[in-house]
């Protein structure tokens, strides 16, 4: 090649890469994701372990995004209508929501018409763990046991059993129960885990059922009786407490999950990126230390494995809210 013919190969490349330029310019850019604050939407009121993980997951991703992560409670049936709100979001990965198994397996199995597809409506990120509920009974109830449960059912023909709502994880398990051993469990329906363990303590209602997380108190005080979890493996919070397994009923195994999902077809680069940041996130040690408190299990994982162990849990809990006829 001649210096004259480099010459004008040269201008007319630099030429070229203007006009491509320009053509760039005129052209509307895609900013870097995040350039603006990410909001996860949490579908229970504040204060609940929902609630509190999403803050401890939202802290540790404004830091590692680079961008502030907030909190929105968007409380109400059964979950669904945050469920709603993040599954009709653009997919751009600023909404995002802290599912878990209610707006998820329960919820949406107990509307009269299904808001959403729990599975195709969102992209499913992470697994951020689970906690197990814990069955109990006040203790002027003389309810000691799992097997005093069952008798107790059994010669009085019918139990009552308190849970946080209607719809709620307490109250399917207790369907569970029903539909398992034969018991004769009938739902007492509360507003909320609070003025259920008000009766509960007072005996109005002899027996409850919820997440572990807020009744431990209780049972080191002597004011309720942890019969059993529901978990597959003993509670850190209670260890001395059996588990439905050990107890020869490993059909009533049931965790409540806690993972970060968005609305459907979220781009693979974001999901990547949060599944990352999440998964790092769940590794601090004060990270561990608060979920411990809470009673959760976490277990680092792909957005592929969330995503089977989502169509999982509603596999098996959507017939169950269906079949025992739950309605919000």
């Amino acid at each position: 090649m001649t210096h004259t013919t480099f010459t004008r190969t040269t201008r007319r490349g630099a030429l070229q890469a203007l006009a491509a330029g320009a053509a760039a310019l005129a052209l509307p850019a895609r900013a870097a994701w995040p350039d603006k604050p990410v909001k996860i939407v949490v579908t229970f009121a504040a204060g609940g372990s929902s609630d509190i993980l999403a803050r401890v997951l939202a802290e540790q991703l404004t830091r590692k995004l680079g961008q502030p992560v907030v909190v929105d409670n968007k409380p109400g049936a059964g979950g669904t209508i945050g469920g709603a709100q993040v599954a009709a979001a653009p997919a751009d990965g600023y909404t995002l929501m802290l599912s878990n198994t209610t707006p998820i397996a329960l919820g949406p199995f107990a509307l009269e018409k299904q808001p959403y597809d729990p599975v195709a409506a969102f992209t499913h990120i992470a697994y951020l763990g689970s906690a197990p509920l814990v069955l109990m009974a006040s203790k002027e109830s003389g309810i000691k046991s799992f097997a005093d449960l069952e008798a107790r059912a059994r010669k009085d023909g019918r139990l009552d059993f308190g849970s946080g709502g209607p719809g709620s994880v307490g109250h399917v398990h207790g369907e569970l129960i029903r539909k398992i051993t034969g018991a004769n469990l009938v739902h007492v329906p509360y507003r909320g885990g609070a003025p259920m363990t008000t009766d509960l303590i007072a005996n109005v209602v002899p027996v409850g059922i919820d997440v572990i997380t807020a009744y431990v108190p209780f049972f080191k005080s002597g004011q309720l009786v942890p019969l059993a979890v529901t978990g597959s493996a003993r509670s850190p919070l209670m260890p001395e407490v059996p588990t439905m397994v050990e107890l020869g009923q490993p059909k009533l195994v049931f965790e409540n999950f806690f993972g970060l999902s968005g609305p459907a077809k979220l781009p693979a680069d974001l999901v990547g990126r949060l599944n990352a940041a999440s998964n790092e996130s769940l590794a601090l040690p004060e990270v561990q230390k608060k979920l411990v408190e809470l009673g959760i299990v976490s277990k680092p994982g792909t957005a592929a494995q969330f995503e089977g162990f989502v169509k999982e849990q509603v596999g098996v809990l959507g017939p169950t809210v269906k079949g025992a006829g739950i309605k919000l």
